[in-house]
């Protein structure tokens, strides 16, 4: 088996592949139910194996947010996602000023597709009603 097929049927090559079919995959140990991400060959504290592909709807909640300013760039949000699953990752909140990200906001996953040098990778955008301040469309 090459370095190449151990990429493949990794979980990490398993969950880019979800993120390729615009996806946000996350695993559930057999039995037991917790959301596990990142991908993992074992469930972290029971050490359990056997985990269960499962795709997440891509909606959740801002836990942490700050803003990162680059020399000559424009302002970055980073945030921590809460998801509804039951996971938490980092990514960031796009289609708003990077100011008016709240902990709290509802918001909800798109896919970026990468390039030759990055993978696809989920970022989010809020789930404001038309009207409210920061509201840029979804």
């Amino acid at each position: 088996m090459t370095i190449q097929d151990l990429k493949q049927h990794s979980p990490y090559g398993i969950y880019l592949e979800h993120c390729r079919k615009g996806e946000l995959a996350y695993q559930v140990p057999a039995g037991d139910g917790r959301a596990v991400f990142y991908p993992r060959i074992a469930a972290p504290g029971s050490g359990i194996t056997d985990l269960q592909w499962r795709v997440s709807k891509g909606l959740g909640t801002v836990y942490a947010t700050t803003v990162v300013n680059y020399k000559n760039e424009p302002p970055l949000n980073i945030a921590l996602i809460d998801v509804d699953e039951g996971f938490r990752m980092m990514s960031r909140v796009e289609g708003i000023d990077p100011m008016q990200v709240r902990i709290g906001m509802r918001v909800k996953m798109k896919m970026l597709p990468g390039d030759e040098k990055q993978p696809p990778y989920p970022v989010f955008t809020p789930l404001l009603p038309e009207g409210e301040p920061g509201f840029r469309g979804a």
